[in-house]
């Protein structure tokens, strides 16, 4: 005795295709009103499927980013930098650099915006499909020592190759004992010229020698660094100080008025 045919909806459910069988019935009938042929039908339901899943995947790199979600394009005050940072930033955020395993490198004193800016880039790059991991420095550093603790460095190092771009926040604040920097030289040069980074940091690379703590191997990583990156100097009032001075005076305003 020959089995049933499988009907429409448990097929698409086989082939886990969940879009096209939530909205197949519904472009049905917006098909057969507008005078579809069946490639119209099949192409709209693919077309809907693909989307979905495109949202879906943002949705998980985004979550596996651990990028700050506060801190978008749409929340910086780009009118606060210089015209040539905003142009770099328009740029950037097209996520060429990327392409090309560009790296780049944020400078400025704290409270400038720097991290503010290549968190934006990331989420750009995000919306755009790649895959980012920001991550203050230190916590990178501890990452790396407890994987060569555990005989697995090169293990951790390939689950990092996955990312297209890994942000290391204030890398200028991480002052290491030798096999502190040793580990992080390690991560720069295992993505040097085929995975990018971006760095934020309140030393110039002339201040380098202190975290990595030895002026051979401050050149080194900014020799690799530098190769092929692009350079964001980020100058002007502090950003965290002028929000805080705006703070003080509305309170003081608000003191200062009588009570209803």
């Amino acid at each position: 005795m020959s089995a049933a045919p499988e009907t429409l909806d448990s097929m698409l459910r086989t082939l886990k295709l969940p879009t096209m069988l939530a909205c197949a019935d519904d472009v049905a009938s917006t098909g057969l009103r507008e005078g579809w042929s069946f490639a119209q039908y099949l192409h709209h339901l693919a077309e809907l499927e693909l989307n979905e899943r495109g949202r879906r995947r943002i949705e998980r790199n985004l979550k596996e980013s651990q990028l700050p979600l506060e801190k978008t394009l749409a929340t910086l005050e780009r009118s606060r930098l210089s015209v040539k940072v905003q142009r770099q930033l328009a740029e950037l955020c097209e996520g060429g650099f990327v392409e090309r395993a560009h790296n780049v490198l944020a400078f400025g004193l704290p409270g400038r915006g720097k991290s503010h800016i290549v968190c934006a880039i990331g989420h750009e790059l995000v919306r755009r499909g790649h895959r980012v991991l920001f991550v203050p420095t230190f916590r990178l550093v501890q990452r790396l020592l407890v994987a060569k603790r555990d005989l697995a460095l090169d293990r951790e190092l390939r689950q990092l190759d996955h990312f297209d771009a890994v942000i290391l926040d204030d890398i200028g604040y991480v002052q290491q004992d030798r096999e502190e920097m040793e580990v992080l030289f390690t991560f720069l040069a295992e993505r040097y010229e085929r995975r990018s980074v971006l760095i934020t940091s309140n030393l110039v690379f002339s201040q380098w020698e202190a975290i990595f703590k030895s002026p051979m191997t401050a050149a080194c990583a900014v020799d690799r660094l530098v190769q092929y990156s692009i350079i964001l100097e980020l100058k002007g009032p502090s950003f965290r100080a002028d929000a805080a001075r705006s703070l003080n005076e509305a309170q003081t305003l608000d003191e200062a008025s009588p009570a209803p």
